[in-house]
């Protein structure tokens, strides 16, 4: 199945199994980036959230006005920190940003428990890389893209261009089926030819 996907000015869809990474400055102003690829052509999403508490995912995809009703969101780091934390049908909780395992499971839970376009935000490889490393990401990432593949679903991923050396980009930057790069001032570019 095709998606649809408008990020700033693209308009284009994409085949269910496309992972996009979203290179951005470590300030880089993701979030409209972010809500417009979630509430764009879409039944169920899951926003994994290593830099934010679900409260505040919750808060964001409000202003934006995503309808939430379709969202799930897996919490890395409110168990971490020691944050009260409120289950539902619909937050997951894993121990840290770290517990990549947990992580890949709950995206393999959520792909496999919704029917319908799904899609899936991971915010961020590079907060996950500073708990882990970056093979360990690397790895893991690997198998969220191949759960994409398998559940026909479509992914974003964020990674800050600042933070990670030229050789770390370039391999992440390959592992992508897209890229979307996204300039300090703002400016948007799209490249889909998975180079």
């Amino acid at each position: 199945m095709d998606y649809r996907l408008a990020v700033g000015d693209t308009e284009t869809t994409v085949p269910g199994g496309t992972g996009i990474l979203l290179l951005h400055p470590s300030i880089g102003e993701t979030d409209r980036i972010d809500t417009d690829f979630l509430r764009t052509d879409t039944d169920h999403f899951l926003v994994v959230s290593t830099r934010t508490t679900a409260r505040e995912v919750e808060q964001k995809l409000e202003h934006y006005e995503v309808d939430e009703s379709t969202a799930d969101i897996l919490d890395t780091i409110s168990v971490d920190r020691g944050y009260s934390r409120r289950g539902s049908d619909h937050l997951h909780y894993v121990s840290a940003p770290d517990d990549l395992d947990g992580v890949v499971e709950q995206v393999e839970t959520f792909l496999a428990d919704h029917e319908g376009k799904r899609r899936l935000s991971v915010d961020s490889l590079t907060e996950m890389a500073y708990y882990a490393d970056d093979d360990r990401v690397y790895d893991a990432a690997g198998a969220m893209l191949a759960l994409l593949d398998q559940y026909d679903a479509v992914g974003l991923f964020h990674l800050s261009k600042e933070v990670h050396d030229a050789e770390t980009l370039d391999r992440f930057r390959a592992q992508f089926d897209g890229v979307i790069d996204l300039s300090e001032d703002g400016d948007v570019t799209v490249d889909l030819g998975g180079e």
